[in-house]
């Protein structure tokens, strides 16, 4: 481990008058990092040499003040060596403390992430879903094996995260682990949380993320078309396991739930709405927040066929639901079937309907949000923004409006 260490008194403060002593200060730098403390002594500035960081003279007050710098530097030096000797990271501010009896506990940045996600499984289904945890657990793994694969050990101390850090574990998430440049930054915001966690603690002395700028990059979601949809509807399935799977797939298509809520949804989750209507009321597992979904004919032919399968008379469910693993890999099976390129998975059916389904046919952004339980309309507007189809329909009819204005005009002019 290479460490650049370097120390230097000098005077700190400015007085105007003549053998007024100021303090003597000690400047210790580690990787170019500084940290200062006070020695407790004081100078006549026109007595300092500033180029050796001595007292001038021979006189007993400069014997005796070097002598005690010459002290605080061997002291110093040996603190150095010894943290140098223990092979762990150190910084000047660790210099300082030491020097000064303030010695921290060193807290290891992997006991400390273990620590929050033990903590975070003990909530999980009361304040977190359990793929949050999840998310957190695969993020503390993919930290040990960076601080293997870079640092050739098993564990750090926290207080050696910083910028260098942060920008090594960016590349090695993109390089090593073959992470596109959105995935790597999930995986950096949740150990943004781990780090403001330890400098709350007084762990860290500074955020190392202050200066850390990164942006999620656009990314176009797909979906499937209205003619897509009806081809998956459409299609005959022999496979009873793999008609299933299209059922639930098309089920989501036309209520927007993704792949957690359809399975944990039971018959308490459909109640009778005002309206006469059959909706499903629930709240999402991911942000817990509410939703209402008045359903569509083609969910409801679908309830209606799995209304005397076991698991639903049993009221486990209204849908049998397999595995999210295995659901994903029959629908690469039914996508082929269908002739349809595009990737299926559980959640392109959620994309479906709050691009096809809804926006497309004319449904209010403000509703198609409610309805997805989306907690900020920003997150709904994604979708909107990747509808071509609706753009060219909204400006169809501006067109036939201007044309409209520039016809009343004319006929203006014309009886004039």
């Amino acid at each position: 481990m290479n460490t650049s260490f370097a120390q230097l008194f000098y005077l700190k403060g400015k007085h105007f008058e003549k053998h007024v002593k100021v303090p003597i200060y000690l400047r210790l730098t580690v990787n170019s990092k500084r940290s200062e403390l006070s020695i407790s002594r004081k100078v006549d500035p026109e007595k300092w040499n500033a180029r050796t960081g001595r007292m001038r003279g021979s006189g007993m007050e400069a014997v005796q003040l070097n002598q005690y710098l010459d002290m605080v530097r061997a002291k110093v030096n040996k603190i150095q060596f010894e943290l140098v000797e223990e092979g762990n990271p150190f910084t000047a501010i660790d210099i300082k403390n030491i020097y000064q009896g303030k010695d921290r506990e060193v807290k290891m940045l992997l006991e400390v992430f273990d620590e929050h996600n033990r903590q975070m499984k003990k909530l999980v289904d009361k304040e977190f879903a359990i793929g949050t945890w999840k998310r957190y657990f695969t993020t503390r793994n993919h930290i040990a094996e960076f601080i293997q694969h870079d640092y050739k050990r098993e564990d750090l101390p926290v207080r050696s995260v910083d910028l260098k850090f942060i920008t090594r574990f960016d590349y090695f998430m993109k390089s090593i682990k073959n992470c596109n440049h959105n995935s790597a930054l999930k995986y950096i915001n949740n150990f943004k949380k781990i780090v403001r966690l330890s400098v709350a603690n007084g762990w860290i002395d500074s955020d190392p993320f202050y200066n850390f700028k990164a942006k999620f990059k656009w990314v176009d979601r797909e979906f499937l078309s209205a003619e897509e949809l009806q081809r998956l509807v459409d299609l005959e399935i022999k496979w009873p396991r793999i008609a299933m799977v299209r059922d639930m797939f098309v089920f989501c298509c036309y209520t927007g739930l993704a792949y957690i809520d359809v399975k944990k949804l039971n018959p308490d989750n459909l109640v009778m709405n005002i309206d006469g209507e059959l909706w499903i009321e629930a709240k999402r597992t991911k942000t817990n927040a509410k939703f209402s979904i008045p359903l569509l004919p083609t969910a409801l032919a679908i309830l209606e066929k799995y209304k005397d399968h076991p698991k639903v008379i049993d009221g486990e469910c209204v849908l049998p639901v397999l595995s999210n693993q295995k659901a994903n890999a029959y629908l690469k099976e039914i996508g082929d079937l269908c002739g349809i390129k595009k990737n299926l998975t559980t959640h392109l059916a959620r994309h479906t309907f709050a691009t096809t389904v809804t926006l497309s046919n004319g449904v209010p952004i403000e509703t198609v949000g409610k309805m997805l339980g989306h907690k900020d309309l920003r997150t709904t507007q994604h979708y909107a923004q990747i509808i071509t189809k609706k753009v060219s329909d909204d400006m169809s009819v501006l067109k036939e409006k201007l044309a409209g204005i520039k016809d009343k005009e004319g006929n203006k002019k014309s009886k004039n």
